[in-house]
């Protein structure tokens, strides 16, 4: 951007857009001015010429003149808030606080000494006022009167510090993270679901003394095939992906007649048939099998409490499970992107929209079901978990955005950015930038909505969990912009307002007594980890990332203490595979290697006997183990013992000795993404029948318990009882 151009700089910063930046050589680099107009634009914003961005500036200098109230104050508790409200020039006003209970208190006026405007016509004073320093935790509302005039806005008062839930009793803890859909049992439809959680749960719980298993995102996917594998490319991040039922679990199969029984039962021998031989996860086939079974059970109907039940539920989800459900049946009648479809049916308020809903109510109702039945079984899954002894429970992933062409953006067009997708700068490890094909959220529609999307999409999320892990947290402070038509390295930052955001995520985490994690690597603004840790959201540490700048292990020792701390993440390859260098040869077989392969080996060797010789100087490596590749693997799990992590995380992968990965970014269906199977050290499937029986993850977890890795001490029943973080090494 040229200097000169000081007011679209200036335009710019009044919508949070950045017009330059550091990007991660540390070069400071300023952003073009084409991108800077294409995203004012997607905010509505007209910056073509010198005389609209003069335009433009004038609006914006008085759009917070216009309103009474800004649409949204959130404050931390124990703050003393100000409030700014304007009214007709002169005239009294009142301020009062209805308290979420119902309570009543009053603001206090202050001195101000801003001048009146005119605005439109009509010269309008300012008045500040203060607000109680002691209002409790929650969503509230402003209620404003001044002569014939009234208006009301949000106030929102979040914890300044999320507090360790009190049932964890400030121990650390350890955990498995699973991608849920590879976790697979003798009664899966073929894909894991959540009666596969909560027998994981169990397992890790009574036999390893884990305290919790992180999983995929299990949002919402689309309602006709194809299916898009990627967890982390849902429909909706409202709602769940029906998938993961297993419906022999719900309820009303136990009251199924036999031939109703029988049919299921077909369904699913038809499907196993299908399914041999496979060696991917096949969610099209599973679903379609899967669909026609659960929609047996639904035509079955249910006793009048349950349907009471389900009606209490889809009260409590109100519209947006109404338009959820139109949109899954709008998709079987019209196809799966509704940006195609006739312009009639493209936004839910449409009149043809309701009478496509009323014709096809019965439709509409399974859909709405679906979703019934799937949280009862999260929260079955999350129940069994606890019972089972976890301290946390289930943690659930949040993907960081939806698709263009999902039910989303359909329900909440206003919400979101047209002509824009979020992305990454470049980096090391994508020198061209990236572009993930999500828009993203318009951040002054959100503070319009008083975030409410947000809050209903945090309080889903963790309404049967017992913590949530963010992917990609700093989307909460600032997210990569890219214009249709431009290249990712063409975008620009535009900033969030992570006080509100993570104000909001610390209050509804800490109603649900739950832990939040934020994924916080790669270009990170040094400031933010520490606001992080200042407001108890833990950050993301993962051991091959800990190396200072001559790529030397950091000591363990001097890691972070709020953060989740583990060997890898779902976009590196397992840790077997990683030692075996697999992903090095996966990388040069799909050509995505950036240096050549010799080159590429010795990079891996390098880094590998920086790591084996760390371990060694510091006696991490165990020689009762005879594999080396487990040896190693061992080794890195004992380093995140001796870390000051809070919270340590294995992967189920590594427990079983898989190399396989999971994800290979920079592709698509080069390789087979999220579609790979829970497999063992050999590369074939394993059941988790399959996974009860090995002694493998029972060394792993030995060293996690501060134990040895040899057999004896494998039970629960010589297990000590989970140690307070001091007392651990």
């Amino acid at each position: 951007m040229a200097h000169s151009d000081a007011a679209l700089a200036q335009l710019a910063e009044q919508y949070g857009i950045a017009t330059e930046f550091w990007d991660w050589k540390g070069r400071h680099t300023e952003v073009d001015d084409a991108s800077v107009i294409a995203v004012l634009g997607a905010m509505g914003v007209d910056a073509s010429s010198p005389h609209a961005i003069d335009s433009a500036l004038a609006a914006r200098r008085d759009q917070a003149w216009r309103a009474m109230l800004p649409p949204v104050t959130v404050a931390r508790a124990g703050a003393v808030p100000y409030v700014n409200l304007h009214v007709h020039d002169g005239r009294p006003a009142r301020l009062v606080v209805r308290l979420e209970d119902g309570g009543q208190r009053d603001a206090n006026q202050v001195d101000n000494w801003e001048p009146p405007r005119n605005i439109d016509g009509q010269m309008i004073g300012e008045a500040t006022f203060q607000l109680p320093g002691d209002l409790p935790l929650g969503y509230h509302r402003l209620i404003l009167d001044s002569d014939d005039r009234h208006a009301e806005a949000t106030l929102i008062i979040t914890p300044p510090h999320l507090a360790w839930p009190e049932r964890m009793k400030n121990s650390r803890v350890w955990g498995y993270a699973a991608q849920l859909y590879s976790v697979r049992s003798r009664q899966s439809w073929g894909v894991g679901d959540f009666a596969d959680l909560a027998a994981l749960s169990a397992w890790s719980a009574a036999e390893q003394q884990a305290d919790y298993v992180l999983i995929n995102p299990v949002h919402a996917a689309e309602s006709i095939p194809p299916m898009e594998p990627s967890p982390y490319l849902p429909t909706s991040r409202l709602f769940v992906n029906p998938i993961y039922v297993r419906p022999e679990t719900v309820v009303e199969y136990t009251d199924l007649d036999d031939s109703d029984r029988a049919r299921v039962g077909a369904l699913l021998s038809s499907l196993r048939g299908e399914l041999v031989g496979d060696d991917q996860i096949q969610r099209d086939k599973c679903w379609d099998h899967k669909r026609r079974a659960l929609k047996i059970i639904w035509s079955a109907g249910r006793s009048d409490d349950r349907q009471m039940r389900f009606d209490s539920f889809r009260h409590h989800q109100g519209r947006m499970l109404r338009d959820f459900a139109t949109w899954a049946v709008l998709c079987e009648h019209l196809g799966g992107d509704w940006r195609t479809w006739e312009p009639r049916f493209r936004h839910p308020d449409s009149p043809d929209v309701g009478a496509f809903r009323q014709a096809h109510l019965a439709e509409v109702d399974f859909h709405e079901w679906l979703q019934w039945v799937a949280a009862q079984a999260q929260s079955d899954a999350q129940e069994t978990a606890t019972d089972a002894g976890m301290a946390m429970g289930v943690i659930t992933d949040l993907a960081v955005g939806v698709g263009q062409s999902s039910a989303d953006v359909w329900m909440m067009q206003d919400l979101y950015a047209p002509g824009m997708t979020v992305g990454a700068p470049p980096d090391a490890y994508n020198q061209l930038g990236q572009g993930w094909g999500q828009p993203p959220w318009r951040p002054d529609r959100l503070e319009a909505s008083a975030y409410a999307p947000f809050r209903t999409m945090v309080r889903n999320a963790l309404g049967h969990a017992g913590g949530v892990r963010i992917d990609h947290i700093i989307g909460l402070f600032r997210l990569w912009w890219v214009p249709e038509g431009m290249g990712p390295a063409q975008g620009t930052y535009v900033r969030y307002d992570h006080e509100a955001m993570v104000g909001i995520l610390a209050l509804e985490a800490q109603r649900a007594g739950a832990v939040v994690i934020g994924e916080d690597l790669g270009t990170v603004e040094a400031w933010t980890r520490g606001y992080l840790a200042e407001r108890g959201i833990l950050g993301t540490s993962v051991l091959w990332f800990e190396e200072d700048d001559q790529g030397n292990p950091v000591p363990a020792e001097q890691w972070r203490a709020l953060t989740m701390a583990s060997v890898n993440t779902h976009d590196l390859p397992p840790t077997a595979g990683y030692l075996t260098k697999a992903h090095v040869a996966l990388r040069a077989r799909l050509g995505l290697l950036t240096e050549p392969l010799e080159r590429e080996n010795e990079l891996a060797d390098q880094e590998l006997e920086r790591w084996r010789a760390y371990l060694e100087s510091r006696g991490a490596l165990d020689p009762s183990v005879v594999d080396p590749v487990e040896r190693m693997v061992l080794g890195l799990y004992k380093v995140l013992t001796w870390t000051p992590s809070r919270v340590l995380n294995a992967t189920l992968v590594d427990a079983v000795g898989d190399a396989r990965i999971q994800n290979q970014p920079g592709t698509v269906n080069q390789y087979p993404n999220w579609r790979v199977p829970l497999c063992g050290a050999d590369g074939k499937p394993l059941l988790l029948e399959d996974v009860y029986a090995m002694e493998r993850p029972m060394r792993l977890s030995a060293v996690l318990n501060g134990l040895d890795t040899t057999p004896e001490p494998w039970r629960r029943s010589t297990n000590p009882e989970s140690r307070p973080l001091e007392d651990r090494a």
